[in-house]
């Protein structure tokens, strides 16, 4: 894992990202509004701890075809947790995954994606929402996409494994699960995506709320030690 990591950090740094991709991340993070807004209007997101307070950059079609290609033969809904500037969710609508829901706790990323969306003529068919993706309610979600830092995905990985059904499956984009052994990997390098089988990762199976330790509220407390 630490050996992958160490990779894909240095494809990332090396990665053009191009005037369009640049012009987009200042969108994102809003700018000195955003840090001021963040810093000092919002007590709640001062709370939020540095090392989870994920940087924007925006997913590259690669990243997007191969996420997008671990799901396929899956239907139903579709969960993007921090969902950017929305492309996962419109890539997923594109394929016939409904309701698709974005959630992003960044406003101005929020503000973006439904422009995007609005643009593609999607804003009738996917939802984005600014919200606290720690306080989600997973129970009912089947297919979750998720491109977040290994800081982060170390703690999501206990939500998820505690509140998803055992049919869901979980594809991350850019950085993998550090504890978790995918059932496919697709693409190469930052690009690569890996998928997780929930029932795959429970020993017992439909006994998973027995056998857990770990419950939302223990996430909680960790988020901020």
């Amino acid at each position: 894992m630490d050996d992958n990591t160490d990779e894909l950090f240095a494809d990332l740094r090396t990665r053009h990202i191009g005037g369009w991709g640049v012009l987009q991340i200042a969108a994102g993070t809003g700018l000195a509004v955003y840090a001021m807004w963040a810093g000092v209007l919002q007590p709640g997101f001062r709370k939020v701890p540095l090392r989870l307070q994920v940087p924007y950059i925006p997913a590259s079609k690669a990243q997007v075809k191969n996420v997008m290609t671990l799901m396929r033969g899956r239907t139903g809904g579709l969960v993007d947790l921090g969902s950017g500037d929305g492309r996962i969710v419109l890539e997923a609508c594109h394929q016939s995954f409904s309701p698709v829901v974005g959630y992003e706790l960044n406003p101005w990323l929020v503000q973006l994606a439904r422009f995007h969306a609005w643009r593609a003529g999607r804003h009738g068919n996917v939802s984005y929402r600014q919200e606290d993706l720690w306080k989600v309610d997973l129970s009912k979600c089947q297919n979750v996409t998720v491109f977040l830092a290994p800081s982060v995905l170390s703690l999501l990985q206990k939500k998820l494994h505690a509140e998803l059904p055992d049919d869901a499956l979980v594809v991350a984009g850019r950085f993998p699960f550090p504890d978790w052994n995918p059932c496919r990997i697709e693409g190469q390098g930052v690009d690569r995506a890996w998928a997780y089988n929930m029932q795959a990762l429970r020993p017992h199976g439909s006994e998973k709320n027995k056998s857990l330790s770990t419950t939302a509220s223990d996430v909680d407390n960790e988020l901020f030690l």
